[in-house]
């Protein structure tokens, strides 16, 4: 009989903690968003991308001042001279497009650090809510999860912006 007690016991503690299980959602983008360190990060960035396409703006300018004064005294020109010339210009339009991939890794990769230490910061926060919180799992919203209950999970949204200090 004891054991029957027992067992109903342990039954019904493990129902209660079994419900008593906390799920949280969050919705990074909308931190991140809020943050100040993104708006600077998304402000040196676009920067950045100006004075690249500013460059290369030049440079094709330069290109085609160059093309069309080839094209008024191409037919006055040696043929060693013309050749050289159309060489030169090849080898501008060659190095415009090698600018524009390297402008485009390099914008990449700043961005990928400058959204790494951000992404950081924040889960750190997530971390610390869930932790304080007693959730068992705090999910992205926007991750492409198949389905999140929002009505079964609360919202640490606002909680992790509040322990971020942002509004």
């Amino acid at each position: 009989m004891k054991k029957i007690i027992l067992c109903a016991i342990c039954a019904i503690c493990g129902f209660t903690t079994a419900n008593a299980q906390k799920f949280g959602h969050v919705d990074t983008q909308e931190i991140i968003q809020a943050m100040p360190e993104y708006n600077k990060a998304k402000t040196e960035i676009d920067a950045l991308t100006a004075q690249y396409e500013a460059d290369l703006k030049s440079m094709q300018d330069e290109l085609q001042k160059k093309a069309e004064a080839f094209d008024k005294e191409q037919a006055t020109l040696p043929e060693n001279i013309k050749q050289r010339r159309q060489q030169e210009l090849q080898d501008m339009y060659a190095k415009i497009q090698q600018s524009y991939q390297d402008n485009q890794q390099a914008l990449q990769k700043a961005s990928q650090e400058k959204m790494q230490a951000i992404s950081a910061k924040v889960l750190d926060a997530i971390k610390a809510v869930g932790q304080e919180g007693g959730y068992v799992i705090i999910n992205e919203i926007n991750a492409g999860i198949p389905y999140i209950s929002t009505t079964l999970s609360t919202d640490v949204t606002a909680a992790v912006k509040t322990k971020l200090g942002l509004k």
